[in-house]
């Protein structure tokens, strides 16, 4: 189960196909340096997503 304390490098290895689904929400950070170290939680809030939202369509893949 995906969830919010989750890196977003750590989510990109364990489902590739979830970089479609952050970038359609906005999130075009999947490549960058940040996302080694940065949560699911800590980047919805960087780019103003609705977590839970975010979390539900993800863990739906």
């Amino acid at each position: 189960m995906i969830d919010k304390d989750m890196y977003i490098c750590e989510l990109i290895q364990l489902k590739p196909e979830a970089a479609y689904l952050l970038m359609s929400y906005g999130m075009a950070c999947i490549g960058c340096p940040a996302s080694q170290m940065e949560t699911i939680e800590e980047a919805c809030m960087v780019h103003g997503i609705n977590m839970d939202r975010l979390l539900e369509d993800l863990n739906r893949l």
